[in-house]
């Protein structure tokens, strides 16, 4: 005679057999954004297991060979290490006094020739226009065009995902969301994301309640008065080592505030479905860069943060 067992114990059984760490893991998915294709040749890199990464590409570059070649490696890394790229459209001279805002035709015909080019290679997570109200993009004075690169990539880009809106955490940020949606007209209901650069709230280590910089949650309120079912990436962040003269080269600073983006993104898991930190390593050295928010010293040896992000993934999505 067989002897029939029980269905609830066995269900028990499989129950324990769930690693806790994935009960528990936050519902928030973790890549790391760079602009260098040896990222996914070092096994630093390789032993996070991440399977999403984010590229800014001028919106003109299909007639630039040197960059389409840059994005060329990228995209051909990415794809060969199965990780997923977000490419995200930007300004064509981040660092010109006055960036030259293109016209909705030559985005549609630049833009549309980017997506027929990495569209193939997999690349259906499109960002329309990079930051779009920071100074150095030309779209900072005319969130009516950041609406209108949106609905020409929303055309262009059939079954992508598009990142509608990227902003980053600064002063005048709420007002510049209610524009953009007041100028996308009829495509401001089929917003699905938004992305956030909070690099203020996250290095700053602002806390809940303060009105000197807008921070992730009154982004977040600002959008939803608009369209309460957009979710949220954060498409850039992360601990910086260095951002000009206010903050100066630290690798104990940038431990600290690696671990609060990670405080902060748990914080508001009911609005934010992935995480982008930016970048893996700065090019140059620390001391001569503007910017460096990377996890790893330009000559590959690791920093703080990289512990502490490696330590923090453990309870997020990859």
């Amino acid at each position: 005679m067989i002897r029939r067992l029980s269905v609830l114990p066995l269900l028990a059984l499989a129950m324990l057999a769930v690693p806790a760490s994935a009960s528990a893991a936050v519902n928030i998915r973790v890549g790391i954004g760079d602009q260098s294709p040896s990222m996914f040749a070092d096994p630093n890199y390789q032993s996070l297991n991440l399977k999403l990464t984010r590229y800014f590409i001028e919106w003109n570059a299909i007639s630039d060979p040197a960059e389409l070649q840059k994005a060329d490696r990228f995209v051909a890394a990415a794809r060969a290490s199965g990780v997923k790229v977000l490419m995200h459209i930007s300004t064509a001279d981040i660092k010109g006094g006055t960036p030259r805002l293109p016209s909705v035709r030559a985005y549609s015909r630049s833009v549309g020739q980017l997506i027929a080019r990495y569209k193939p290679s997999g690349v259906t997570d499109w960002g329309a226009w990079n930051e779009a109200n920071h100074k150095t993009q030309p779209t900072s004075k005319s969130p009516r065009s950041a609406a209108l690169f949106y609905g020409q990539m929303r055309k262009l880009c059939r079954g992508c995902t598009v990142v509608a809106l990227d902003v980053l955490d600064q002063r005048g940020v709420e007002s510049y969301i209610r524009s953009f949606f007041r100028f996308a007209g009829k495509d401001a209901a089929r917003v699905r994301v938004v992305g956030i650069h909070n690099y203020s709230e996250v290095n700053r280590k602002l806390t809940r309640g303060s009105n000197k910089y807008p921070g992730t949650l009154r982004i977040i309120k600002a959008v939803q008065r608009s369209n309460k079912r957009a979710k949220f990436w954060y498409t850039e962040t992360g601990g910086l080592t260095k951002q000009g003269n206010g903050f100066p080269c630290s690798d104990s600073r940038a431990e600290d505030r690696t671990q609060y983006m990670f405080t902060l993104a748990k914080r508001y898991r009911r609005f934010i479905q992935r995480l982008y930190t930016y970048n893996w390593s700065p090019s140059p050295v620390c001391a001569e860069s503007e910017f460096d928010g990377g996890l790893v010293n330009s000559d590959g040896s690791l920093r703080p943060a990289f512990a502490v992000f490696k330590r923090n993934l453990a309870g997020f999505r990859r």
